[in-house]
């Protein structure tokens, strides 16, 4: 009786033994894929992320930004709805003389972004922003904004595609047959639409969203 009992005694404690050892090493397992989540992000994708953030902010073409490359913003679109410009804000150009057909240019003093620019000269006068094919025009241009007290003037050109295929257009579809750009201009950095200075009427690449007096044609 004595031996059985003793077998059975020392089955029960080999058993617990093996049990207590497998309840810990599931604990440990645990543990081992709980712990990440209460750990600080690895220092590579800490870093990986501080890169890209770098990139971000200083890249042209995160700038697309500006871009507005160039479809309109949201708050443009809720600028439909506000009125054309006071005729206080605007002051007619004259056109160019010795042409059969003389075209309109006004320009608006009260500033806006380039996509805004470009819908008041549609929206209000059924034109666009003006685009320039000669040193004559721009010359008039310049001497007509040159009393602002802003630097200057949205004009019709923008920056389309992207990369080596990026080039120069007209918002009215001419062709891009002048310009007339200033020292060091275009840059390879800076905004995707282009504005007059109105000290020299030389040409710069400035952000999109720069809010600027500008010159529409009709």
């Amino acid at each position: 009786m004595k031996l059985p009992l003793l077998l059975a005694l020392l089955f029960g404690a080999v058993s617990a033994l093996h049990l207590r050892s497998e309840t810990s090493n599931f604990e440990s397992l645990l543990g081992a894929k709980t712990l990440p989540e209460d750990e600080e992000m690895p220092e590579q994708e800490v870093e990986e992320l501080e890169t890209e953030e770098e990139g971000g902010s200083g890249s042209e073409d995160a700038s697309k930004e500006d871009g507005a490359v160039e479809s309109i913003s949201v708050p443009d679109l809720v600028d439909k709805n506000l009125p054309c410009p006071e005729e206080e804000d605007t002051v007619q150009l004259v056109g160019i003389p010795g042409r059969q057909t003389c075209r309109r240019y006004l320009l608006v003093r009260r500033p806006h972004t380039f996509d805004q620019a470009r819908l008041t000269c549609q929206r209000c006068y059924r034109g666009n922003l003006v685009s320039i094919h000669n040193f004559n025009l721009n010359y008039r241009i310049q001497l007509s904004v040159r009393g602002l007290n802003q630097g200057q003037v949205w004009i019709g050109g923008r920056i389309i595609g992207s990369g080596r295929c990026r080039r120069f257009q007209w918002v009215d579809g001419s062709h891009w047959n002048f310009a007339f750009w200033a020292a060091g201009q275009p840059s390879v950095r800076g905004g995707h639409c282009v504005a007059l200075c109105t000290r020299g009427g030389h040409w710069r690449r400035a952000p999109c969203r720069r809010r600027l007096p500008f010159v529409c044609s009709y």
